[in-house]
């Protein structure tokens, strides 16, 4: 047979630079996949039996913690006023101006959908929580009460009978306040004088 020659001059008989398929890789692969689907289906079918919920075990158990309460507010007052432009080429789903979740590259126009977003399961799976919630026990219970009783008695301890000292509490509530607004506004002026520089 005489040499063909393609339509660019090429040799059309070379296909080398086709992917080759390691079918014994792909057939180990497929047997793993299906024993761990079995596995799984008997683990649901006994939870069924027993009357639980199943719950899919995540890839690193000893990693993956059950959801607990938040140990500090979340800052959002902060960012009143305040604008953020989102840097990330559309990688996520959402990109723009907002508040941004880093864990799962999202942004959010205001920050009830923020809130939503931190609670939600996918949210909480990615950041290695379980969807299952820590029971609080009698004694954290009872913990929990003392905490509130001595912070309660710590900030009753001045005395609001007298209207001079609860007068001069308030003067200086109020003069920090405006220190800080006058320290935020300060600090706009310098950010937008530094962005007028550039």
């Amino acid at each position: 047979m005489a040499d063909r020659k393609g339509a660019y001059g090429g040799g059309g008989g070379d296909t080398d630079f086709r992917k080759t398929y390691d079918r014994e890789e792909y057939a180990r692969r497929a047997k793993e996949r299906e024993a761990k689907e079995k596995e799984e289906s008997k683990a649901r079918y006994e939870a069924k039996m027993a009357g639980k919920k199943y719950h899919r075990r995540a890839s690193t158990p000893e990693d993956v913690r059950m959801t607990t309460a938040r140990e500090a507010r979340l800052d959002v007052q902060s960012r009143i006023g305040t604008t953020q432009i989102v840097t990330g080429g559309g990688v996520g789903r959402k990109s723009g101006v907002g508040f941004v979740c880093s864990i799962c590259d999202l942004s959010f126009f205001n920050n009830h959908e923020y809130i939503e977003h931190i609670n939600s399961p996918g949210h909480l799976a990615r950041s290695g929580q379980s969807a299952e919630v820590v029971k609080a026990t009698l004694d954290d219970v009872r913990e929990r009460l003392r905490y509130l009783s001595r912070k309660r008695k710590e900030e009753s301890r001045v005395d609001e009978t007298d209207l001079d000292k609860r007068l001069e509490k308030h003067k200086e509530e109020e003069e920090r306040e405006r220190e800080e607004k006058r320290r935020k506004r300060n600090e706009k002026r310098r950010s937008k004088k530094q962005q007028d520089d550039w």
